[in-house]
């Protein structure tokens, strides 16, 4: 059985409107929760060489995201990134240097012809295991 996971509409436009806004670079960020669901959503800046290609969070933005997190009582429950042009399926780069098995990982592809998509996913012992997300 394949897990469910809702994900907010606000958090889903947050996500989609960065992406939007700036579409030749793989943006990324964090998303708290609690136990009654996904809550905010923590935009950090890619700092990563290839940008285009690549994400690596910012070490003050992801610290500064954590602190917020742990201020308003909530936890880390997503990581989000984005492929400009390559579908919402993770990269061997993704799948090497993911480090956080028990948190979904949402990716956004422009890479559709004009139509948005998000997928989920856990990434355990490298391995990928699809989550369905509620939009």
């Amino acid at each position: 059985m394949t897990e469910f996971v809702r994900v907010p509409r606000t958090i889903v436009n947050q996500i989609l409107h960065q992406a939007q806004h700036d579409s030749e670079t793989e943006i990324c960020g964090l998303i708290s929760g609690n136990a009654q669901g996904l809550k905010h959503c923590y935009p950090v800046a890619n700092v990563a060489g290839d940008t285009h290609r690549l994400f690596e969070m910012d070490p003050k933005g992801l610290i500064d995201a954590l602190r917020a997190m742990r201020d308003n009582g909530e936890e880390l429950k997503a990581i989000y990134h984005s492929h400009p042009d390559a579908p919402a399926q993770p990269s061997l780069a993704d799948i090497q240097q993911h480090e956080y098995p028990e948190v979904l990982y949402l990716i956004v592809s422009l890479g559709t012809k004009g139509v948005l998509e998000m997928r989920g996913f856990r990434i355990r012992d490298r391995r990928i295991e699809d989550v369905d997300i509620g939009l």
